[in-house]
């Protein structure tokens, strides 16, 4: 007996090449099928997106951490004022115009979470006070080396830092885990039309033999050989007939645009899909499965990324109202001069010192209880983690049943698939010679359909739950090889 979907490929590439169409449609594989999603698939590009914002946030927050250089300009700054002295009991004008630039270079410490900044302020100001008479006009200069350092609390920059890496890590989790997914979306999806166009073509397959049924019980009946009702039911069985090749094509565009639209292509655009479903069982060691999905799914290191963001979370929760200080030192020259080479020639120090602490005396209970609430939450993302480990050893095991069952409903199916086709054959004859039913010719009819579209659900059904057996394990059980390199695995372990 020849194969099933061979015979199907040639019956549908025969009737396009019929219908004059066939040079108009694109012919996809699930290859070329994965291609195209890759590339314009919606739920890829918005994790491509996703992951990128990541990345630049982290690029951007590594660049913080280096030398900052700034330069604040203000050509222009004129004021003039009215004061009352106290002193002498008069009033005077001060009128006052200065230009002036800051340069800063500040470099943040990481070990520290302090920061070092070098300033250097020069300008010209041209003051003069109806006070003293006296016109000032002079260069000045201030350069200081300051240390500002915080003490008793966490490190900000370390912590941003991390925060930002896990995230990174997550979105690159997030990525790996929608191309899989898309994987098994896609297929789905790719054998939905597939079997769509499987069922048009068992349906147009069935039309041809009710029209031929139909000749026959004409022919009969012209002849006097059948009763007209003979006539009736096979005009009847023949319309079903037409109507089933109908609803099979709407049925068949309609999960054509599905499909087109999940992988990114134009709608109006004609396709048809071409692929070998027959399958050679694999063997499952679900032991082996279960190791890998444990070792190596994102998922669950996407949830011991939420313990420690939680666990980040409880620091800054605990530095709310916390005993902490800061530390701030300054030296530095200023120098002034009405000439600019004159200007440090006398120049005057600056040292500055200064020690502060922010000593919390009484909350009312606040920080205890927004401590006791992140606990709550550390808690309960350490719980998402055991179930989401308990969930990966279910659906494996439950996959590598499923997968078992799908083996010996492909034997089953396969043999009913035969016996439908060597029952109608016989009953057909029964037919020609006039020992059956149009009626009953018809049942037989209907029920090859139903194998034929069962034998090829079964092959599909045991293709997609090994791809899915594949997403759930992170182990490719056709190529006995892992998804994840073993090195990864290896360093996943190792940050446990």
């Amino acid at each position: 007996m020849k194969n099933l979907f061979s015979k199907t490929k040639l019956l549908l590439l025969g009737l396009l090449l019929q219908g004059g169409i066939a040079s108009a449609q694109q012919f996809i594989t699930l290859d070329k099928a994965m291609e195209i999603a890759m590339e314009h698939s919606p739920s890829i590009r918005t994790s491509l997106l996703a992951l990128e914002r990541s990345q630049q946030l982290l690029k951007a927050q590594k660049a913080a951490l280096k030398s900052q250089f700034t330069l604040s300009l203000t050509p222009v700054e004129y004021s003039k004022n009215r004061t009352f002295d106290d002193y002498t009991s008069t009033w005077y004008t001060n009128e006052s115009f200065a230009s002036y630039g800051t340069f800063t270079v500040a470099q943040p410490v990481l070990l520290t979470d302090g920061t070092i900044s070098l300033v250097n302020q020069f300008g010209w100001q041209n003051s003069n006070s109806t006070a003293s008479g006296i016109e000032n006009k002079v260069f000045t200069n201030t350069l200081n080396l300051a240390i500002d350092q915080p003490l008793f609390t966490y490190n900000k920059l370390k912590l941003e830092l991390k925060t930002l890496e896990l995230d990174l890590e997550n979105s690159n989790l997030s990525y790996a885990m929608a191309k899989l997914n898309l994987e098994k979306q896609v297929s789905q999806y790719f054998y939905n039309v597939y079997l769509a166009q499987m069922s048009l073509s068992i349906a147009q397959d069935e039309l041809k033999n009710t029209k031929a049924t139909y000749e026959i019980t004409k022919n009969k009946v012209d002849a006097g050989l059948s009763a007209m009702e003979e006539l009736y039911q096979a005009e009847l069985n023949y319309a079903t007939s037409q109507s089933d090749v109908q609803n099979q094509q709407v049925s068949l565009d309609n999960a054509k645009d599905i499909f087109k639209q999940y992988i990114g292509m134009d709608i109006f655009e004609e396709i048809m899909v071409m692929t070998d479903v027959n399958v050679n069982p694999v063997e499952i060691d679900s032991k082996k499965a279960i190791e890998y999905g444990l070792s190596s799914r994102m998922e669950i290191r996407q949830r011991e990324i939420d313990v420690e963001s939680s666990q980040f979370d409880l620091i800054t929760t605990k530095a709310e109202n916390e005993f902490k200080g800061d530390v701030a030192l300054s030296i530095g020259l200023i120098g002034e001069n009405e000439k600019l080479n004159n200007i440090f020639e006398t120049p005057t120090r600056n040292p500055r010192v200064s020690v502060a602490f922010n000593v919390p005396l009484f909350d009312w209970g606040e920080k205890k209880a927004r401590i006791k609430a992140q606990e709550a939450v550390i808690q309960s993302t350490q719980l998402d983690l055991e179930e989401e480990k308990k969930q990966i050893i279910i659906d494996i095991r439950s996959v590598c049943r499923t997968l078992d069952n799908d083996r010996m409903q492909i034997d089953i199916a396969k043999q009913n698939e035969r016996n439908a086709q060597l029952t109608y054959e016989i009953n057909e004859e029964r037919y020609k010679n006039g020992d059956l039913t149009g009626m009953d010719l018809s049942l037989y009819q209907t029920q090859l359909s139903e194998q034929k579209m069962a034998y090829a659900q079964a092959l599909i059904d045991y293709k997609i739950e090994l791809l899915n057996l594949k997403v759930q394990s992170l182990y490719d059980f056709e190529k006995q090889e892992p998804i994840v390199p073993q090195e990864i695995i290896d360093a996943s372990k190792q940050k446990k």
